[in-house]
């Protein structure tokens, strides 16, 4: 029997990369025989809920982590990495900002106000935690614009609700282009948490706004300044329909090559993985890692004047929408490629045109025991195991260096472990995370997941030994 598929995307970018491998679609509903399933977040929360009690097979994939709202939530996020950076600290470690300064209300509005009251009037943007496509978005700089916000007026039940907003700084020196506003989307895949995997697509685009940026509070509340999202800006009478306000991410470098420098441009996109990988392990320890499991992600990065990013937000279902031919193809591009990605050699079809992985210097016909550096569009940025690696033989040299420098020799069976060298090192990527496994519920906070795994263990792409891939897209 071939592969089977199944999936509750009507967008044609994902549905035909699908069927052109010539895999057989389930549309039963009650039919949990597949092997793959490209599903929207509702479905994966019923597929991994308490109550369901769904077992998934050996060998089948499904789109998300159970759990990937940590990441993908607004307030969840800011939570994870602010623990994160505390953790940082604690341990001696580096801790650079990746999101301005935010807040969640209504929880946090105490702690708001008295950010606010040092430096007044300044401006800060307020978005829903779980609502996408720039809905629910305004700025403000005046207090009162949000009093109602202060959980002292609102009734209990609302204090900790669903509907909690964040408030963050609003980059007011963003990097503009032709005067205008932009930010960027990029497209992530992380096929294991534990240990951490990441790739990042070269396919990524810049977003710009219809009109030309005005700092100050003129246009604080016109939508076509301040909010790039394509959601809002299709809606405008200046929007472009020919390019859909959208540069791709290789024009953008060029662009900043052109005006910066190329070595500039180089360390602007090298900051910009680190902001991803900084972000995905503020969340690694909570994610529930399954072997079942991928996860393609929207990146949202801003830059400012100084060309430093910041992270604005991360999807869990980036747009598959299409409103230009060009959009249309570099999101079918996506989706393709990270099928290449994710899926075992041998549901590759022969009739299949292979040629944006053969042209990446990757093969068909590979081990998913060792992660590849490129496959189609995308790179691998992080690789734990790699860096641990990395870690233990670059702690070992020195230590050669330092014994003969004393004129000791150097034991491997000294009374140091790879494990308390990372430790004593100060690092924050340890071996004994890749120790540990990664299977169901992994790392999972008790009562997360009541889910079973026929076959968990090990992560399905668990890396023997790989090359730390080179900065840059």
């Amino acid at each position: 029997m071939g592969i089977r598929f199944k999936t509750d995307f009507s967008q044609f970018v994902v549905s035909a990369n699908l069927k052109r491998r010539g895999w057989e679609e389930i549309t039963s509903v009650l039919d949990d025989d597949w092997d793959i399933y490209w599903a929207n977040v509702a479905t994966v929360k019923f597929i991994f809920g308490p109550d369901n009690g769904l077992r998934l097979q050996a060998g089948q994939l499904i789109n998300h982590f159970p759990n990937h709202y940590e990441l993908t939530r607004k307030d969840l996020l800011v939570k994870n990495i602010k623990r994160h950076q505390r953790t940082l600290k604690r341990d001696g470690g580096p801790s650079d900002d990746i999101i301005p300064t935010t807040f969640v209300l209504p929880q946090d509005y105490a702690l708001f106000v008295e950010e606010y009251r040092k430096a007044p009037n300044t401006t800060w943007i307020m978005k829903p935690s779980s609502r996408s496509q720039g809905k629910g978005i305004f700025l403000i700089n005046k207090l009162s614009q949000i009093k109602a916000w202060s959980s002292n007026l609102l009734p209990p039940a609302m204090r900790h609700s669903a509907d909690s907003y964040v408030v963050s700084r609003y980059i007011d020196n963003p990097l503009l282009i032709g005067g205008k506003k932009f930010d960027l989307r990029l497209y992530v895949v992380v096929t294991s948490f534990k240990p951490l995997q990441v790739y990042m697509s070269k396919l990524g685009f810049a977003r710009f706004c219809n009109l030309k940026y005005i700092p100050g509070a003129d246009e604080i509340d016109n939508e076509y300044v301040h909010l790039t999202n394509v959601a809002i800006q299709k809606n405008g009478e200046d929007y472009n329909e020919k390019h859909g306000n959208k540069w791709t991410l290789e024009d953008l470098r060029l662009y900043i090559e052109a005006i910066r420098g190329v070595e500039t441009c180089e360390k602007l996109f090298s900051e910009i993985e680190g902001v991803v990988i900084k972000s995905l392990k503020a969340c690694q320890n909570i994610i529930i890692n399954d072997r079942h499991c991928f996860e393609l992600y929207g990146f949202d990065i801003i830059l400012d004047q100084e060309l430093r990013p910041w992270l604005i937000e991360v999807n869990a279902s980036p747009s598959l929408s299409t409103t230009t031919q060009s959009d249309r193809l570099l999101k079918f591009k996506v989706i393709n490629d990270v099928l290449l990605l994710v899926t075992p050699p041998d549901w590759l079809p022969l009739t299949l045109d292979t040629s944006s992985a053969q042209t990446q210097g990757t093969q068909p016909q590979r081990s998913l025991a060792v992660p590849r550096t490129s496959v189609g569009s995308f790179r691998l940025i992080y690789d734990e195991e790699a860096e641990a690696e990395r870690q233990v033989m670059s702690f070992s040299r020195s230590q050669r260096a330092s014994s003969e420098v004393g004129g000791a020799s150097f034991s491997a069976n000294g009374p140091w472990t790879p494990g308390g060298a990372l430790r004593r090192s100060g690092s924050s990527v340890g071996v004994q995370s890749s120790q540990q496994g990664s299977g169901s519920g992994a790392g999972s906070r008790p009562g997360t997941s009541s889910y079973q795994s026929s076959d968990s263990g090990s992560g399905r792409r668990r890396p023997m030994s790989a090359a730390r891939a080179r900065p840059g897209l």
